[in-house]
């Protein structure tokens, strides 16, 4: 299915424009920019959304976020919903040679939020255009997805006290899905991401002497070891949950024969409940603690909860599915993806508000070498451009229809 083939009316509305669409996430990609620093991205934002005449446009939410408010022919009915899509990009070098690759060393949209970004500013102007809905759209074009919490951080500035929407949508490209399908789930769709740092505290010592030191290198292999316990022997089959340690630090390679006095271990926990959560991180603590000690060292764990898990509500989500089956078919629908191990910060709107968390094919030829999400290869697919638009536009209308009176 080509997706410039669809003939809905969004798209029809859409395709036009589609070109000028492209030039905007090709300028962006050209031009990242990092978490709560998406200085140039803010304003090439509201240059559209200047441009596309929506009813307001509210700047400096968690420093670079914007907020655009689009209301129907009606909005007397009170409903409103919210769209979020993310900005930032990655502190990675790109590897592509394209025109359009990234102009800054070491930065690069590796995620697709410049397509993100792109689409929605598509919607915004299809909605503005148009206006067939009886509503309030709240269009939040959000900071620092990457690691920095930008969602919780528009909630404590009062993005839904000001903008009070009753449910809230976002999407995310996925290249594990065809162009032109749309996946999603009610329940998780991504897991919590906690960050552990175990320290480990020995004795240190000359290597050839072993016995008058306390290894804390040793003492970090067994706790490493010891640690995969956890998923295999504590949670339930029908959970899931990832225990990885990632990186291990002490001593110097340059010095083959001297014991250090520390070494420290960083990786992550992944899982989908918080009772999970609460158990890995209790029962990581008193092992971390119990090897160590039993081999006369002592070791202690920061746990640190960086994003929840995505919990799609049921009732949004089979909405949502339903939406992208009046656009694509149902035969291109995917209602219950199975969910990822990554995190999302959209999470932390969706502990407050109702909502789901979409999955939007970019899937290409496997030809293609435009790469996973993260690589230093990856490129977002320009082609699902008007879908995307054109699914966020369609939840407004769909959720928000004007009356035929």
């Amino acid at each position: 299915m080509r997706l410039l083939d669809l003939h809905h009316g969004i798209f029809r509305h859409i395709v036009p424009f589609h070109a000028e669409l492209t030039a905007l996430r090709r300028d962006l990609h050209a031009h990242p920019e990092l978490g709560f620093e998406e200085v140039r991205t803010s304003a090439r934002v509201v240059e559209a959304l200047k441009l596309a005449r929506v009813d307001e446009i509210h700047t400096g939410i968690a420093k670079t976020g914007v907020v655009a408010v689009i209301r129907g022919r009606r909005h007397d009915s009170g409903r409103a919903i919210g769209l979020r899509c993310d900005m930032d990009a990655l502190p990675m070098r790109e590897e592509n040679d394209f025109a359009w690759r990234s102009t800054k060393p070491g930065l690069m949209h590796g995620c697709g939020h410049d397509g993100h970004t792109t689409m929605l500013v598509g919607a915004a102007r299809y909605l503005a255009e148009t206006r067939r809905f009886d509503g309030t759209a709240y269009l939040i074009f959000q900071p620092g997805e990457e690691g920095f919490g930008g969602a919780k951080a528009m909630i404590d500035e009062g993005l839904f006290e000001r903008f009070p929407a009753q449910a809230v949508y976002a999407m995310h490209n996925w290249p594990h899905l065809p162009a032109g399908h749309v996946g999603v789930a009610p329940g998780p769709m991504m897991a919590a991401a906690d960050r552990i740092e175990i320290t480990v505290t020995g004795k240190g010592g000359h290597g050839a002497h072993p016995h008058l030191a306390v290894d804390p290198v040793l003492v970090a292999a067994h706790i490493i070891t010891a640690a995969q316990s956890l998923v295999s022997r504590n949670v339930s089959p029908f959970d899931q949950a990832v225990v990885s340690i990632c990186a291990m630090q002490g001593g110097d390679v340059g010095a083959m024969s001297v014991i250090p006095r520390q070494v420290k271990l960083v990786g992550t926990v992944r899982s989908f409940r918080s009772q999970v959560q609460d158990m890995i991180e209790e029962r990581l603590g008193r092992l971390v603690e119990s090897v160590a000690m039993g081999l006369g060292a002592s070791a202690t764990l920061d746990y640190q909860r960086i994003y929840p898990a995505t919990v799609n509500s049921p009732r949004e989500a089979q909405f949502a599915a339903d939406v992208a089956a009046s656009l694509v078919g149902e035969d291109h629908v995917v209602r219950h993806l199975p969910p990822s191990m990554g995190a999302e910060d959209f999470a932390f709107m969706l502990q407050v508000k109702p909502g789901a968390y979409l999955r939007i094919g970019q899937g290409r030829e496997v030809a293609d070498s435009s790469g996973f999400l993260h690589s230093s290869r990856y490129d977002f697919n320009d082609e699902i451009l008007p879908l995307g638009a054109a699914l966020f536009a369609a939840l407004v209308e769909q959720a928000m229809p004007l009356s035929p009176h």
